[in-house]
């Protein structure tokens, strides 16, 4: 039989254990700090019809989209964000509490050219609030990303902050048409990407004028917040975001063409993988679904990105690729029954076990395994324990070892892990 060749599509990932730690540890500090918020958990599909995912994209976005007919010939896509299906839910059940905050951590899809940071498949996190048009919203979803990135271990960042209506405004002084201010927009969001010039360029080829554009980039120099921003921003630092931590740059203008009012980035100075968090308020998109428009804001938290950055960073040097505490050991067969026994007994104290599982292997063998996989503890039992009722507790990072009566080792286990 012919050997099928093992490999994955560019852009798409496995997760082995070492890089599955890290996530489900960051999974673990973004649904705390959700949570803590008053947050609740929202799952959707990952297919969609298509027309849902894209009226609102954006044209930008809309060519990332997977798109395809499924086996009922029906036009379907894989989601590219969590926002649009969000939009969807809110229309399709109008009876949920509101404000309505959710929080929602599923994978998206973007035919997007694979680099470094930027993947096609990707695990989002979102959190937003919808149904509500207060600053203190706006202002919460900063102070959840400036709480997220501090518990992960991050010190040196900036959360950049602006206004759509900032940048509308800007739009309609500066003289460009209507119907080209979103394109104008998804090209200036390119200033952290590519140069002035090459931005320039960018927007002479959209038909642009040339002194549209001076005045384009004149006006945002001189740019300050407008009311309901200064509101946003003093409240950001009422919720105690040190100021350090975020300011006002008018140059933000977030790729979406739905976002209508504030908008948010986060950026890792230490690292030019760009910005591993973003959002804004984006008060019309749910409008589409239904016969009225619905306030909502929210952020994704780039996890991938995040992950890249830990690495990078070396943030988590001592962080363990397996979640197991403790191997208990076999010293031949007949020994099996006492195993088990103490693996229940380390389980019943939410110990983590692993028995291993070839009788025949050496010792020499099973510690070497516990060593490979990153596993801490090995608990080591033969005749003469069984005779004395104690097991040796072996230590496998500082290589040390003790013997302990049965009836303690537990306690002993727990003071170690």
């Amino acid at each position: 039989m012919k050997t099928i060749e093992p490999k994955i599509l560019k852009g798409f990932r496995d997760f082995l254990p070492e890089q599955m730690a890290i996530r489900q540890k960051i999974f673990s500090i973004i649904k705390n700090v959700f949570q803590s918020y008053g947050f609740d958990p929202l799952e959707t599909p990952s297919l969609e019809y298509a027309k849902i995912l894209l009226e609102k994209s954006g044209e930008e976005a809309n060519k990332l989209i997977y798109r395809f007919k499924d086996q009922g010939n029906r036009d379907v896509a894989l989601r590219y964000d969590l926002t649009v299906p969000l939009s969807r839910v809110i229309a399709q059940y109008p009876d949920i509490p509101k404000p309505f905050k959710r929080y929602q951590i599923q994978p998206v899809w973007r035919a997007d050219k694979p680099q470094k940071g930027r993947y096609r498949e990707f695990t989002q996190c979102d959190v937003d609030i919808v149904g509500s048009s207060s600053p203190l919203a706006d202002a919460e979803i900063i102070v959840i990303i400036y709480d997220i990135l501090k518990k992960i271990g991050f010190e040196n960042f900036i959360i950049r902050i602006n206004s759509r209506q900032i940048l509308f405004s800007i739009m309609q002084s500066a003289g460009v048409p209507q119907n080209k201010t979103l394109s104008v927009i998804q090209s200036i969001d390119k200033l952290d990407k590519i140069s002035f010039e090459e931005v320039k360029q960018e927007l002479i080829t959209k038909n642009i004028k040339p002194e549209i554009i001076e005045k384009i980039f004149r006006l945002i120099k001189k740019a300050k917040p407008d009311l309901f921003l200064q509101q946003v921003l003093s409240l950001v630092k009422k919720l105690d975001v040190p100021k350090n931590f975020f300011r006002f740059d008018p140059v933000l203008a977030r790729g979406l063409d739905y976002y209508t009012g504030p908008i948010c980035e986060a950026i890792i100075e230490e690292s030019k993988i760009g910005s591993i968090a973003g959002g804004g308020r984006y008060d019309k998109l749910i409008g589409m679904f239904t016969d009225k428009d619905i306030p909502a804001c929210g952020t994704t938290i780039g996890i991938d990105r995040i992950i890249d950055v830990i690495k990078e960073l070396n943030l988590w040097p001592e962080l363990s690729s397996t979640t197991t505490q403790v191997l208990v050991t076999l010293f031949d067969k007949f020994f099996l029954n006492q195993a088990i026994e103490i693996s229940q007994m380390l389980r019943s104290e939410n110990i983590n076990t692993e028995i291993y599982l070839d009788f025949e292997d050496r010792l020499e063998k099973q510690l070497k395994y516990a060593d490979k996989k990153g596993i801490p503890f090995a608990v080591i039992f033969g005749p003469e324990e069984i005779q004395k009722n104690t097991v040796i507790l072996k230590n496998l990072k500082t290589r040390t070892q003790k013997e302990i009566q049965k009836s303690n080792f537990i306690k002993e286990i727990k003071n170690k892990i």
